[in-house]
């Protein structure tokens, strides 16, 4: 973003008196496109500026049209002013929005015969940041130069005057030690620790207790959630794991929602717990491995009674904690009695089918011989009869040219006359 040099106006924007500024909200990666239309007389070679104002009386310019260049983009390439002199409107394209481009902002155009700068068009510009935890997190923003303090909606800001309060500690009700503001080189550093799903909502860095907002978050937490179904007498493993370095000396435990908001603590690692002493769960046990950070829940000889839903939790001083959200469903085991039945009933089906299988494929294999065997049978009965007809042909061959021998013999005039 090309933004000049910061510089105190001590010029009035008559255009702007009494003007509300415009309100428009732009989710980061966004564009926001302004028309900004100019007197009919001003002249096409006026210089028009697109500013920022910083409060207490301070502007940044941000882009500038020029006598010969009437589009002109910043360094980066997202923000665009252009003047159109045949409509007489300067328009500005904003792209690529960050929740730093959040604020005020105005355009301006120069009259050089009276020296001043009239302002055109002023808007305000929230650009805010979506922010994805999961609960236990941790979330740490650092908000844009000028910004002094935390809001959050419905609640009372966090704020300080600089350099009077190294740090703060936020003063909502429902993040009560679980946000610090930290204030260095005119900024406020904020941390919020130990993240629930009902910390979802929207955040804003803003200018003192005026709640002029800089830049603004829309934090959505997501818990961690399991379910598991078993049957009756069974065992089940749960495992939920911690970040070592956060929650390693926490003590864990194990509960169970009950009606309303309450979650009864069944078992913890907690030694001096009476939870950790109770013998009326002794199905259920708990293990902390702190070198892998893993908590390992083991709960034996599940009855109906065991369904529904259960918190891995951290025992905070303030309360638990959750980690993660177990839903268990127990169904009722099938009898032994039942289960033979039906075993056995299935092997007699399985059985009374191999037989009848059996059955069909000897019929068939029967059947398939027996084809076999007619038409061998076919096949010799027909190489016989081609035998004898050949055996005959032959025969009838044999007996003529014989015949024909004899008769030659015996015919007068016929007879060769012995060689001398």
């Amino acid at each position: 973003m090309e933004l000049r040099a910061l510089f105190l106006l001590p010029l009035c924007f008559p255009g702007l008196q009494g003007q509300a500024p415009e309100a428009y909200r732009r989710r980061e990666g966004g564009t926001l496109y302004i028309q900004c239309p100019y007197a009919v007389g001003t002249g096409d070679s006026e210089t028009k500026y697109w500013y920022l104002t910083l409060g207490s009386g301070r502007f940044k310019e941000v882009l500038r049209t020029y006598l010969y260049e009437d589009t002109r983009q910043s360094q980066d390439g997202r923000f665009q002013i252009k003047d159109n002199k045949a409509s007489k409107t300067v328009s500005v394209t904003m792209s690529g929005l960050k929740a730093e481009d959040s604020g005020t902002y105005f355009c301006a155009v120069y009259n050089s015969y009276s020296y001043t700068y009239p302002g055109l068009k002023a808007i305000s510009l929230i650009v805010f940041r979506e922010l994805l935890q999961w609960e236990l997190d941790t979330l740490t923003v650092q908000c844009p130069e000028g910004s002094n303090a935390w809001c959050a909606d419905g609640l009372k800001c966090t704020a300080s005057r600089m350099g009077k309060t190294p740090s703060a500690r936020s003063e909502m009700k429902s993040l009560q030690d679980r946000v610090s503001v930290q204030y260095n080189a005119r900024r406020a550093l904020v941390t919020m620790k130990n993240l629930q799903i009902q910390d979802s909502g929207v955040y804003w860095c803003a200018l003192d207790s005026e709640r002029t907002r800089k830049m603004e978050f829309v934090l959505s937490v997501f818990k961690r959630t399991q379910k598991l179904t078993a049957e009756e007498s069974a065992n089940i493993t749960v495992e939920c794991h911690y970040k070592i370095a956060d929650y390693r000396t926490v003590s864990k435990a194990w509960c169970k929602k009950e009606e309303g908001k309450t979650c009864k603590v069944l078992v913890t690692t907690k030694p001096e717990s009476p939870a950790a002493n109770s013998t009326a769960l002794e199905r259920v046990r708990i293990q902390d491995d702190t070198q892998q950070g893993i908590v390992t829940i083991t709960m034996e000889q599940l009855q109906l009674q065991d369904s529904g839903v259960y918190w891995c939790a951290l025992q905070h001083s303030s309360g638990l904690l959750r980690m993660e959200e177990i839903t268990l469903n127990i169904s009722k085991a099938l009898r032994r009695g039942r289960v033979s039945y039906s075993e056995n009933q299935s092997q007699e089906t399985l059985l009374g089918d191999s037989e009848n299988t059996f059955l069909i494929l000897s019929v068939v294999l029967l059947i398939l011989l027996l084809l076999a065997l007619l038409s061998c049978t076919a096949l010799a009965v027909r190489y016989y009869r081609l035998l004898l007809r050949t055996a005959w042909q032959h025969w009838e061959e044999g007996k003529f040219s014989g015949w024909q021998q004899r008769s030659s013999i015996h015919q007068p005039g016929c007879a060769i006359p012995p060689q001398p």
